[in-house]
């Protein structure tokens, strides 16, 4: 997919699929009729990696990288984590806000020209259920990125026992590979 095609798109789809020993995520597009369209974005993540990376295809081949993001550092609660395109250039990054975090799960997203975007679960009684009930994993949330008050993106996970997400986008100049990275993360990285 062109990056101008890609750009264009206001909404997205994201599921996961069920593997042993990796996770895989789906990104497709959304038609107008709001029914899942043709595939966008296809990743795949080591389960248990030392040092958190995923690298983003163009389809489920496996041939063609379109992004990837990678931690900066092993083990840390509050990574930092870069969003670099196919050839590695910056796109942008994010990091989770571990204090923050503790009750109510709260991301930062950055991208050069931007204002900073703040991430965090829309629902207080839903993300203390997501902490103290492990058995919860299937419960959806919601999770709203917003700079200076105004929405940039939003993150829906659906119910179901399979993850599945609706991902909004309210602002025209933020790269949907990095909100594609950040809906892929949340779901990968949630409950570290």
């Amino acid at each position: 997919m062109q990056l101008d095609s890609l750009q264009s798109q206001h909404q997205f789809h994201v599921r996961q699929r069920i593997r042993l020993m990796v996770n895989q995520y789906e990104v497709h597009s959304v038609a107008p009729d709001g029914t899942e369209g043709g595939l966008l974005a296809f990743a795949q993540q080591k389960r248990l990696a030392f040092k958190e990376q995923v690298t983003i295809y163009t389809d489920d081949s496996k041939q063609h990288p379109l992004l990837g993001f990678k931690a900066r550092q092993r083990l840390d609660l509050a990574a930092t984590y870069d969003v670099t395109d196919h050839a590695g250039n910056p796109i942008g990054l994010f990091r989770k806000d571990f204090a923050q975090s503790l009750l109510r799960s709260t991301w930062h997203v950055e991208q050069a020209g931007l204002p900073a975007v703040t991430g965090q679960e829309r629902s207080m009684p839903v993300a203390l259920l997501r902490r103290f009930v492990d058995s919860l994993s299937w419960l959806p949330y919601h999770f709203d990125f917003v700079a200076g008050g105004q929405p940039v993106f939003s993150v829906i996970k659906k119910w179901g026992l399979r993850d599945r997400y609706v991902v909004e986008i309210q602002h025209p100049q933020i790269d949907r590979r990095l909100v594609i990275a950040m809906a892929i993360a949340l779901d990968a990285l949630q409950s570290r």
